[in-house]
């Protein structure tokens, strides 16, 4: 590994529809409508006589009977009708494939994004977005029956209570990972250092990772972003087979192109500092005493 800096500060709501995951999946009783989401008994006009409406993004906070509550990443909430014409799919993220999902997949605390069609009694979705990763962890908080969590349990009720309506943390050290252009392989060095970080994240009970991935200046803005989610989902596989880092303490993590630079792009050593991945170690406020 070339750089490993650690660094403590606070972090803000950084990805969405992390930290009301935890919280608001262990409140969803399936059939019982929620009290923020209205049920009417009004149908929904034919498809055909909708137009298109607005591309929502945000997370499912309630689901009652046809209908889903998004909250967006300011705080908004909006109600989205859903019917046998909606298309419900996680998209090729970078932890899983493509697939068509019946709306049992909506789960509360799912990142989406829905394309919608309005209509006069509001909007219905045309599509929903989301990823396999996403769903796979919200399946196995929910129920709780994935054998390799069921020495967990305790300690993921917990962690649910800890993380429900929090949306600052303080962080308590940063790893980098830095990598070669164009590349997305971990050297040994970095494969140890990994496991080192997570290591002495495990000391603190009240600890999660968030891992953003990051390119250079090289390369065009598709390229960069597959690139940097690339690079991400070597690093989360890394902690979470190897180094045994717990996916449910792991927040939903993000690719971030060449954004945030660490150093200017004009120069070759600025450029080899920017092909990062940052692994922070949070800690949120509520628990850490600040």
């Amino acid at each position: 590994m070339r750089v490993i800096s650690k660094r403590s500060g606070m972090l803000a709501f950084v990805a969405l529809g992390t930290l009301p995951f935890a919280g608001s999946l262990s409140a969803q009783t399936p059939g019982t409508p929620p009290s923020d989401i209205t049920v009417t008994g009004q149908p929904l006009p034919d498809v055909s006589q909708m137009t298109p409406g607005p591309e929502v993004k945000g997370f499912i906070s309630a689901h009652a009977g046809d209908k889903i509550l998004i909250t967006t990443a300011d705080g908004t909430k909006m109600p989205i009708a859903i019917s046998d014409a909606t298309h419900i799919k996680a998209s090729k993220g970078f932890l899983g494939g493509s697939a068509r999902l019946e709306p049992a997949s909506l789960l509360n605390g799912l990142p989406v994004t829905i394309k919608t069609l309005q209509y006069p009694g509001g909007l219905l979705a045309s599509q929903i977005n989301l990823h396999n990763s996403d769903m796979k962890m919200a399946n196995m908080i929910r129920h709780g029956t994935d054998q390799r969590f069921a020495e967990q349990s305790a300690a993921t009720e917990a962690l649910r209570g800890r993380v429900g309506d929090i949306d600052k943390y303080n962080i308590k050290s940063t790893t980098n990972v830095h990598f070669g252009t164009g590349l997305a392989t971990l050297s040994p060095d970095d494969k140890a250092g990994l496991c080192t970080a997570a290591a002495q994240a495990e000391t603190n009970e009240n600890a999660l990772i968030l891992v953003v991935g990051y390119t250079d200046s090289t390369g065009s803005e598709d390229t960069n972003q597959a690139l940097s989610e690339k690079r991400a989902s070597k690093v989360i596989n890394y902690l979470q087979q190897a180094c045994h880092w717990k996916p449910y303490r792991m927040l939903t993590p993000t690719g971030m192109a060449q954004a945030d630079p660490l150093a200017p792009n004009d120069t070759p050593e600025g450029k080899a500092q920017n092909r990062r991945v940052s692994v922070n170690v949070l800690v949120s406020k509520a628990v850490d005493g600040a």
